[in-house]
């Protein structure tokens, strides 16, 4: 599935090394930016996040039970699969029981209901992110008998939950619904263009 919307902090970076110098010498220079590996995982973390919800509340109730095919997972059964597996994912890290373990992804359920699992995860897991620094990426936690460098948290959740949004991505396109991914993606663009205009 294609991702090429849906972690934008390392578009945001990518773009800021292969960008070329102002040919306009009217336009104002741009303040320099700091791009660190803590802050970036972090904004990739809460954006992808902030999709998925988005993509959810998209996509009509109605439709939630969509398969493109019958051997794949509806639309609803995606956004529970990344919701359940992000508790199991934290859970560990955090070394608590899995509040979240009775829950199945092919459990029928409410449009509502299914968003709140979604976004429940989220707030369940980013304190794991928001703890990280530039200081305490190597810090190595427990993670069950193992231990995972703390830098890797974030690249478990984002890679994982890049991959469903992509899937429900298609989902949305194949009903006619433009991926929340894109918008913001044109909406940037459009104000880019705009702020360049102003500009000169």
């Amino acid at each position: 599935m294609s991702k090429v919307h849906t972690v934008p902090c390392a578009l945001v970076f990518a773009a800021a090394l292969i960008m070329p110098g102002s040919s306009s010498a009217q336009e104002q220079p741009k303040e320099p930016k700091t791009y660190t590996l803590a802050g970036e995982s972090l904004r990739g973390y809460q954006s992808l996040e902030s999709n998925l919800a988005d993509a959810a509340e998209k996509m009509p109730e109605e439709h939630y039970g969509f398969k493109p095919t019958p051997d794949v997972k509806s639309f609803g059964q995606h956004v529970a699969h990344i919701a359940i597996s992000q508790y199991g994912i934290c859970s560990r890290l955090k070394g608590e029981a899995n509040p979240k373990k009775d829950e199945k992804e092919e459990a029928t359920r409410s449009k509502a209901d299914t968003i709140a699992l979604l976004k429940g995860s989220t707030s369940y897991c980013e304190p794991l992110v928001t703890a990280i620094t530039d200081a305490n990426l190597t810090e190595m936690l427990p993670m069950g008998q193992d231990k995972v460098q703390r830098a890797l948290i974030p690249l478990a959740l984002i890679s994982h939950a890049d991959e469903v949004y992509g899937s429900m991505a298609v989902y949305l396109r194949l009903k006619g619904i433009v991926p929340p991914s894109t918008e913001k993606a044109k909406a940037m663009k459009k104000e880019a263009e705009q702020s360049k205009k102003s500009s000169q």
